[in-house]
């Protein structure tokens, strides 16, 4: 028993450790690049956030999970301000209990309508209230979710956030063509050694465009699932606010569609 739990402490400490790295080599990929048209802001919160980011891979990232969530990247008042991804600040400090500091002076040419504050910041991410809210309704504590169904682990596809002039966002598909090569075969590569590390049996891309990005990466480098089954990629709506059908019933809509692909048992 004793040397079964050994085993399973060094296989989460190796997993953490992996998941870390990923995430550096990913920081410093990115942090390289530049970006036109639209975009005249870039925050990477992989670099002034990495404290509350390291804290969140250290206390719940590890081996492998049944499920893994992916998003599209963070929003300026989520992971922008937590560096945890969907990261609404009342979620990620008040039940994740992660609440470290941010680097004030690696945040590189902020905008002034999209302050970073860290865990101070008065605004709530709408799509990690709800998401992060979800978890916390359906299993109570952030350890039983992270075990639940075989276990869970979330992340984004792209770590940066691109504004406009006025502030407004700007969503990776949105870069031209050059530029989004360069970023997304730095995502790709980070991806892929998720993958290796958590081993899923479902992939949810958290709307359309992360489904997209997670069957690519499977189809190009595959994924060699922990339980030994076959590996099934689709998507949930996403929860932000924008999007009409996610402000009728979001919850009930998306814990359908993840019972439905098998990621939750129905209750």
């Amino acid at each position: 028993m004793c040397r079964g739990f050994d085993k399973f402490a060094r296989m989460a400490q190796a997993g953490s450790k992996a998941l870390t790295q990923a995430a550096k080599a990913l920081s410093s990929a990115v942090s390289g690049l530049r970006f036109g048209g639209a975009v005249t802001h870039v925050y990477n919160p992989l670099g002034y956030a990495w404290a509350a980011h390291a804290a969140w891979v250290r206390r719940f990232g590890g081996g492998p999970r049944r499920v893994l969530m992916m998003g599209m990247n963070p929003g300026p008042w989520g992971m922008a301000q937590t560096g945890v991804p969907f990261g609404e600040v009342a979620a990620v400090r008040d039940w994740l209990g992660i609440d470290e500091p941010i680097d004030r002076a690696a945040v590189r040419d902020e905008h002034p309508k999209r302050p970073i504050e860290g865990m101070a910041c008065g605004r709530s991410e709408v799509s990690g209230r709800r998401l992060w809210g979800l978890f916390a309704e359906r299993y109570g504590e952030p350890g039983d979710f992270f075990a639940a169904e075989g276990g869970h682990w979330v992340t984004n596809y792209c770590p940066l956030v691109f504004m406009a002039e006025t502030g407004r966002n700007v969503t990776p598909d949105k870069l031209g063509k050059d530029e989004r090569a360069a970023l997304e075969a730095a995502c790709d590569a980070r991806l892929v050694a998720v993958l290796r590390v958590v081993r899923p049996t479902v992939l949810v891309g958290i709307g359309k465009y992360a489904e997209a990005k997670l069957a690519r990466v499977v189809a190009a480098h595959g994924v060699d699932p922990a339980d030994g089954g076959e590996a099934v990629v689709g998507s949930v709506l996403h929860p932000s606010p924008a999007s009409p059908a996610a402000n009728r019933g979001w919850a009930e809509r998306a814990t359908a569609q993840l019972v439905e692909m098998g990621a939750w048992a129905g209750r």
